[in-house]
């Protein structure tokens, strides 16, 4: 076995991690749940206080 035959398992093995990754990330299971992760950012906050541009007391 020589570095070439390393280089093509490593080529192999990552080829399979890419596609499993894309299958999990792709899943139909999972796609609700991205879709709720994704709308975080604009959904509204209010724990949090409005920020007040004239608060010059900083």
């Amino acid at each position: 076995m020589d570095i070439n035959d390393v280089r093509g398992l490593g080529s192999i093995f990552a080829l399979i991690a890419f596609a499993g990754i894309f299958w999990w990330a792709y899943g139909s299971s999972r796609r609700k749940r991205f879709e709720d992760d994704a709308e975080i950012p604009f959904r509204d906050n209010d724990e949090m206080p409005a920020h007040d541009d004239n608060d010059r007391s900083k």
